[in-house]
């Protein structure tokens, strides 16, 4: 009988998925990164995310929040976005990973998501802003997690029973859908907290 680790098309859109996105996250997390250290070094420097009072970077920089654990939340993104960029490469060239790995990958992303999640509560209700640089690291994060959640189970990259890896294939096929539903939940709350659809149009 066929199954999906069969059909290596997939396995290489998942790897390539995994790769440009942990990419566009590891760039974002860097200018970030870059632009925390020029306003460390000069504060009268004006990071290239300030764009208005509401799409600015500045004050998640200077808040307990943009480091939540002693240091500048940057580094993790920098660090952390690698972990996607080595699974891609991985898996295209063939590498196959026990169960554990991909649990403990999982978890990784689970971690990340959570902090994302948290960072956008605290930048919507706390902050009042809406960092250009951060909002590109949450696009990114939303996808890597719900869509690696199923792919191990349905691809076969784990070993289950037909009838669980069909039911893991039925989530694993509605993963777009569970995305675009997250993003326009995160839009929707920040546009009636702050409005910002009319701060873009007047910009």
């Amino acid at each position: 009988m066929r199954t999906e680790t069969s059909r290596p098309g997939r396995r290489i859109a998942f790897a390539i998925f995994s790769i440009v996105a942990g990419v566009v996250g590891w760039i974002a997390s860097f200018e970030l990164l870059t632009e925390y250290i020029k306003v460390l070094r000069d504060p009268d420097y004006v990071p290239n995310c300030s764009v208005s009072i509401l799409v600015t970077c500045g004050p998640n920089m200077d808040s307990w929040q943009g480091s939540l654990f002693g240091f500048s939340n940057t580094i993790i993104g920098v660090s952390a976005f690698v972990a996607p960029i080595a699974v891609g490469v991985a898996l295209l060239a063939g590498a196959r990973f026990r169960a554990w790995f991909w649990w403990l990958y999982q978890l990784g992303l689970l971690g990340g998501f959570v902090f994302v999640c948290w960072l956008q509560y605290q930048s919507i209700f706390s902050l009042g802003t809406l960092c250009p640089w951060c909002m590109v690291a949450w696009a990114v994060m939303i996808p890597l997690w719900w869509f690696s959640l199923g792919w191990p189970y349905a691809s076969g990259e784990i070993p289950l029973s037909e009838s669980a890896r069909s039911r893991w294939r039925g989530l694993a096929a509605w993963a777009w859908v569970i995305v675009l539903v997250n993003v326009l939940v995160v839009a929707a709350v920040a546009q009636f907290q702050l409005n910002w659809f009319a701060e873009f149009a007047r910009g």
